[in-house]
């Protein structure tokens, strides 16, 4: 057992900070080429659509009043071949930027996926499980619309903008000028209310967040049994309504920041025709020139025209600032600091002996603890040979075992394998190389077979039930109507303590480790099913160098040596018989454990 550590906490993160938007850009980097073809794209759909008034100017001021049949016939057609020629742009352009936005989506879920997989078991020990399983789903699934839709929505409407305003002044300047007078109101007001619906995103991502790690820890196997069995039904509803409570303030806060001040922009935009029919008349009446009636209404489209994607650009703006607080999140996580690095020359053995030494190793959770967890650990362990670890709870057993496969990295000292630092090592040689057993055993929902061949991908029927049979298991599973294609359950709950034991065991089995750690794997079987389980220890430890941390000192008595921990130091060693001769801890140890153990 170790101390308890501080929960991890993100660092802080400057809301502004313009390199997250240029950090936001370069996710889209591979996809350039895609991406430029939909500019393409939204150019030609922009050129379409300005033509629209124009076409609509010739009907009304040349064509109608002329009575120029075949020419209203063409100029008919061209509107029509427009509305055509827009859906097939837009159809194309919304495939390609789906595609493009869901790519880049993998990406991150795939990023953050490896990153976590790369910290050491230090960060999970701080972080809880529904915390991480937020940030790849709650977060990056937030993100899903303006990813998939931003960059087609800025480059379309930014287009459109730009030919809409260069058209509008070639119908006419001044009109041009007066609907332009209050496009500064409409941006200050789309970053007023983006800056405040990033906050309240950020708020509610944590408290999705937080709701995820209650229904990830309540509604586990494990919570159900512990909720019913303590009484705690009601009172864990209770708290999860109270989060969810909590999350319905957030979600209407959200969807409700700024709307009165984006209510304003669309009330502007009803009045801009009226405006600008005012101008013209104000115009005519003191003296202008005269607008023709196509004119007008071809300017009065065109404005529609220009005012629909500005209202779409600032709506993006906002999306863009709720959706930074979301991506802040996921880089949180892609920028976690790894602990536990391969070097960039790793060493590799094709396999290994299994020589294992701790040479004045020292280990502390807390770096800047006095009190380290292990100190001065000076160890062999030959090849074949073995080492049993005994101590009272928290005297470091487990964190010993920890140092051997690199779950934690010692803070000083070494540790070595076949006289490497262990440090050294490639990943996929300390893998090959140490087994471990624990107590906890994890079991994945799926069949027994595809349980034992996480071990090995290739393992076929033959070395699955070779191996089954080896952690005494085999019979049981043939026993079930489904034999080895049973499912068993979440986290293995269709099977008892020992059973999912010998499963573990047989797993191990077909690694073949040279190296064995069994971390405390009976302490928590009654009598009858360890004596079953040790059998299948006794068959998997054969022949390989195993270190036991023991709880029940009956397990180690045949150990080639057996090493009492106290405080994080070494004060006993030697084997079973000469500890006993010393009667010192070891033989206080034995004692209890003989109280405590029930007669059969």
């Amino acid at each position: 057992m170790h101390p308890r550590e501080p929960r991890w906490t993100p660092p802080p993160k400057d809301p502004d900070n313009p390199a997250d938007v240029r950090r936001v850009l370069r996710l889209f980097r591979p996809y350039r080429g895609r991406l430029a073809f939909v500019g393409l794209l939204v150019a030609a759909a922009s050129l379409v659509t300005i033509a629209s008034p124009f076409l609509l100017r010739a009907i009304l001021d040349t064509a109608l009043p002329e009575r120029r049949t075949g020419l209203l016939s063409l100029l008919a057609l061209g509107m029509i071949a427009t509305a055509v020629l827009n859906s097939v742009f837009g159809v194309l352009q919304t495939l390609i930027s789906t595609t493009v936005g869901q790519r880049v989506m993998h990406d991150l879920r795939t990023s953050v996926y490896a990153q976590l997989q790369r910290m050491s078991l230090a960060f999970f020990t701080r972080t809880r499980t529904g915390e991480v399983q937020s940030r790849i789903a709650n977060d990056i699934g937030g993100m899903q619309a303006t990813v998939t839709s931003t960059a087609t929505s800025l480059v379309s409407n930014l287009t459109s903008v730009i030919a809409s305003v260069v058209a509008m002044l070639a119908l006419d300047w001044r009109l041009t000028i007066v609907s332009l007078l209050l496009l500064p109101l409409f941006v200050w007001i789309s970053r007023k209310v983006g800056a405040e619906r990033k906050r309240i995103t950020t708020k509610r991502q944590k408290q999705m967040a937080a709701m995820s790690a209650i229904v990830t820890e309540s509604l586990s196997v494990s919570g159900i049994l512990l909720g019913r069995t303590m009484g705690r039904a009601d009172s864990l509803t209770a708290s999860f309504a109270e989060e969810s409570e909590q999350l319905v303030d957030l979600e209407v806060r959200s969807n409700m920041a700024g709307r009165w001040r984006m209510s304003v922009i669309g009330i502007v935009m009803a009045a801009m025709p009226a405006l600008i029919y005012w101008a013209a008349g104000i115009s005519l009446d003191a003296g202008g020139p005269a607008v023709s009636t196509g004119t007008l209404v071809a300017f009065v489209s065109l404005q529609q025209g220009l005012l629909r994607p500005t209202v779409q650009l600032l709506s993006t703006g906002v999306e863009v600032q709720s959706s930074l607080a979301l991506f802040q999140r996921i880089f949180e996580y892609l920028d976690l600091p790894v602990d536990i690095t391969e070097r960039a020359d790793p060493v590799r053995l094709e396999r290994a002996r299994g020589d294992v030494r701790f040479e004045d190793v020292r280990f502390s959770y807390d770096p800047l603890s006095k009190a380290p967890t292990l100190d001065s650990i000076n160890l062999t362990v030959p090849a074949g040979g073995s080492l049993a670890v005994v101590g009272a709870t928290g005297s470091g057993k487990s964190t010993l075992s920890y140092l051997v496969p690199r779950l934690y990295d010692v803070t000083g000292g070494r540790v070595t394998l076949d006289g490497i630092d262990v440090r050294d090592l490639a990943f996929d040689t300390l893998a090959e190389s140490i087994g471990v057993v624990s107590q906890e055993t994890y079991l994945f929902h799926a069949s027994v077979a595809e349980n034992l061949r996480f071990a090995k991908p290739d393992a076929t029927d033959d070395e699955l039930a070779d191996a089954a049979r080896a952690a005494q298991i085999h019979d049981h599973i043939t026993s079930l109507p489904d034999g080895y294609d049973t499912l068993v359950g979440e986290r293995g709950y269709r099977f008892s303590g020992g059973e999912k034991q010998r499963l573990a065991i047989a797993r191990t089995i077909l690694r073949d480790p040279p190296v064995l750690i069994l971390d405390e794997a009976t302490s928590a079987l009654d009598t009858r099913t360890e004596l079953a389980v040790q059998e299948a220890i006794d068959s998997l430890s054969a022949g390989r160098t195993t270190i036991t941390i023991a709880h029940r000192l009956s397990t180690v008595r045949d150990a080639d040596q057996i090493v009492v921990l106290d405080h994080g130091r070494i004060a006993e060693r030697g084997t079973h018989d000469e500890l006993l001769a010393l009667d010192g801890r070891y033989t206080a140890l034995v004692r209890r454990d003989a109280q405590l153990t029930p007669v059969v």
